[in-house]
């Protein structure tokens, strides 16, 4: 049963469509909501920066301008939030520590993270589109997480869960159900070139439907399933084996969160 949502907020295209999603899935399941904005203090003000002589004076300037910035970027996103919010309740968080480690702690208390898949919570540069924080959410964070693309999320349609076996893959399907994801949804598993286990995987789904896909690329494999069978949610599971094999920088995760044009739900084993 899904509880509670933190979702983090920035003015990037991403961060909106988490916004929104994470809205519509509060008001579908009751779930409480914490909005957060992040004002990255260790970055607008570092008191370990070395600073030459005669450079305080230009350091202080620089610093409260930064920390200026972050400020209006709060308030100008959490107006937004509340814009969109109608009569949806919610709480704000105003985290002051760097965004890996601020959405770690904070996420500690909640049974969903949502993010942008662009989200740059202040000053993060993003690689091909994809928020930093991403990886460090699914590497050390405890708690599964939905990362939703510039496009959004859509209302109906099928999920669709890349399996493999892994103990990630199984942590993912069950985040699916424990957290009340698939609603009225049809669950399709799929594995690359392996009936058996994607028969397998579809077993742990009662009334899901196992799908086998061809071809000796996975990532377009996968997309092109979500693609054809106009699925509304990617799920897959974190640092696995076999399909799912790799660290989420220059692999096959990092390539469906990329480029999936629908939210992706991650989850990994013990999370």
């Amino acid at each position: 049963m899904l509880r509670s949502i933190l979702v983090a907020l920035d003015d990037t295209p991403g961060a909106q469509a988490a916004r929104d999603a994470a809205f519509a899935l509060a008001r579908r399941t009751g779930a409480k909501l914490t909005v957060a904005v992040v004002l990255d203090r260790p970055h607008t003000d570092s008191d370990h920066e070395f600073v030459p002589i005669g450079g305080a004076a230009f350091k202080a300037r620089r610093d409260a301008k930064l920390a200026a910035q972050a400020e209006a970027d709060a308030t100008a996103a959490l107006a937004a939030c509340a814009a969109r919010a109608g009569d949806t309740p919610y709480e704000v968080l105003r985290l002051e520590d760097a965004p890996e480690p601020a959405l770690l702690a904070a996420g500690a208390a909640h049974d969903l993270i949502i993010v942008g898949r662009d989200s740059t919570l202040g000053r993060e540069e993003t690689e091909d589109g994809v928020a930093p924080v991403i990886e460090e959410l699914l590497k050390d964070g405890t708690k599964p997480l939905l990362v939703v693309p510039p496009e959004g999320a859509r209302a109906d349609g099928p999920v669709l869960a890349a399996y493999d076996g892994s103990s990630p893959a199984r942590a993912a399907l069950r985040a699916l159900g424990t957290l009340g994801l698939t609603e009225s949804s049809p669950v399709i598993v799929a594995t690359v070139g392996d009936a058996a286990t994607a028969t397998e995987g579809a077993a742990a789904r009662p009334g899901a439907t196992a799908l086998a896909l061809g071809g000796d690329d996975e990532a377009a494999a996968i997309l092109g399933a979500v693609s054809s069978h106009h699925a509304r949610m990617l799920v897959i599971g974190a640092f696995g084996s076999g399909v799912l094999k790799r660290l989420l920088a220059g692999s096959l995760t990092h390539t469906l969160i990329r480029d999936a044009k629908v939210p992706v739900l991650l989850a990994r084993s013990g999370a």
